[in-house]
């Protein structure tokens, strides 16, 4: 049976349900699967897969204490009827590149395609234990509203989701404070969304119940990460059925990266066989991520911006240490000391082998806001395709390669999610009412905003609390209280 590791104490082992429960590991460490890379697929043998056929294949190599009909079952709810496409991320072309759209869920974000499944991968790694589930999430913007989602009424699990005040889309504040359900809590903090997630974290050191099992939606949750592995796969299988590319053709992936979750799942599938050169990872004006693939030096002690492409305006990069830990041999005392210099100092250097090794793989750009606003008018003008802010910034990297393979660029949310931010790109104004500027934007496409982002303009919030970041732990000491 597959084991997962912690990346600050690679002595503390578990499997993957009890990974998946537990979230993150208490010395503050993220689980990573052990002797991760010994295993590979030969690409031939997706090309002709459904994507729920992908989905087995790639999770039942990781996920491999569920039983096949348990991991079927949770594919078959996730997948069947979620999805308003039947090919869960299709691939289009765009210019000369081609855009993986990974926003036809419930909530038209990527976060969707990891957290339909997320919840029945608990439910069924928890079924045997007697204890509340209590899901903490902090969201940049998508994750909050896909986690709700999927979480809403499930038995014996209850969630709260910690978002920036003022630091997502109106229209991602309204899908999340307007969410039903017998088990959701949502709760905007006063600060960024690095304070919602070190929340999240001090809860899990700090915090500990008998009766109570926290658990996390983020994707430190490594149930979070491996569904992701997957649409990498499914993108490349497209192409080659497509006759876009050859078979083993090397192809590069331009993903627009926050948290670093999404880019090291596609790391994950490169390791995993599925033919990539590069992956580029593409920043907004919080660039920290690209000036740490291109020095080797971390540092968050710079000037944070609130961009148009908020779910991307993030300054610790959490899912950075496990690729740091895979990448270092699993050199889990070296990993402890890097992340502890930045909790005290804000600040690490990994060394130059390391750097190296980072640079085989990863590439990195960044795009001012001028830039991505431009970015939306040349594709509107060119494809007469609308897209989202935070496509746009990948879109806008995908132009600064020169190795010569096929970019194909992650599409990460639908643009009706940011509608007053690409209207103003495309015209120069805005629009009081965002659902105005919705309304203004389908005139000018020709196409329909997602039915569940229309919707909810005339919900009223159900959710309304604001707190203060010390607060924070309070309100889940609360509300465990309630649970016991």
């Amino acid at each position: 049976m597959k084991n997962f590791i912690s990346s600050r104490n690679k002595y503390e082992k578990c499997t993957a349900k009890e990974a998946i429960i537990k979230g993150l590991s208490k010395d503050g460490g993220l689980f990573v699967p052990e002797n991760f890379g010994t295993e590979k697929f030969d690409i031939a043998d997706f090309i002709n897969l459904s994507y729920q056929e992908m989905a087995y294949k790639v999770m039942s190599l990781f996920f491999d204490d569920f039983t096949k009909d348990e991991l079927e079952t949770c594919i078959k709810k996730a997948y069947e009827k979620n999805f308003s496409s039947d090919d869960i991320s299709p691939v289009s072309k765009i210019g000369k590149d081609y855009m993986l759209e990974l926003y036809h869920g419930p909530t038209s974000a990527f976060k969707d395609i990891a957290l339909t499944i997320l919840p029945y991968l608990l439910k069924t790694a928890y079924k045997d234990e007697n204890k509340k589930i209590y899901i903490l999430t902090a969201t940049s913007g998508d994750t909050g509203k896909a986690a709700l989602e999927g979480f809403k009424n499930v038995e014996g699990t209850y969630i709260t989701v910690f978002y920036p005040n003022k630091g997502v889309s109106l229209i991602q504040e309204k899908q999340m404070n307007t969410t039903v359900g017998n088990n959701v809590e949502v709760v905007s903090i006063n600060g960024n969304f690095d304070d919602c997630q070190k929340l999240v974290k001090t809860c899990y050191e700090k915090i500990e119940s008998s009766e109570v099992q926290l658990s996390s939606a983020n994707s430190i949750n490594i149930g979070r990460l491996i569904p992701q592995v997957v649409y990498y796969f499914k993108a490349y299988s497209d192409l080659v059925k497509k006759q876009e590319i050859e078979i083993n053709e090397k192809v590069n992936f331009v993903v627009p990266t926050g948290n670093f979750g999404n880019i090291l799942a596609g790391y994950f599938a490169k390791v995993l066989g599925c033919p990539i050169d590069k992956l580029i990872c593409a920043s907004n004006e919080n660039n920290i991520l690209t000036d740490f693939i291109k020095t080797g030096v971390y540092d968050r002690n710079r000037e944070f911006f609130t961009t148009i492409s908020p779910s991307m305006d993030i300054l610790i990069s959490s899912n950075l240490e496990r690729l740091l830990f895979i990448l270092s041999d699993y050199d889990d005392v070296k990993i402890a000391k890097y992340m502890e210099s930045l909790a005290k100092t804000g600040k690490y250097v990994i060394d130059r082998d390391l750097l190296t090794e980072i640079q085989k793989t990863f590439e990195a750009y960044y795009c001012s806001e001028e830039e991505c606003r431009a970015t939306i008018r040349d594709v509107f003008n060119e494809d007469k395709r609308l897209i989202d802010t935070h496509t746009a910034v990948a879109y806008a990297a995908s132009k600064k390669i020169r190795n010569g393979n096929k970019n194909i660029i992650l599409s990460t949310a639908s643009p009706y999610k940011f509608c007053n931010n690409v209207l103003s790109s495309l015209k120069g104004y805005r629009k009081k009412n965002e659902f105005d500027a919705m309304r203004e934007l389908e005139n000018l496409s020709g196409e329909q905003a997602p039915k569940n982002l229309k919707e909810i303009e005339n919900i009223p919030n159900l959710h309304n609390k604001n707190i203060e970041i010390k607060d924070g732990i309070n309100i889940v000491l609360e509300r465990i209280e309630k649970l016991k």
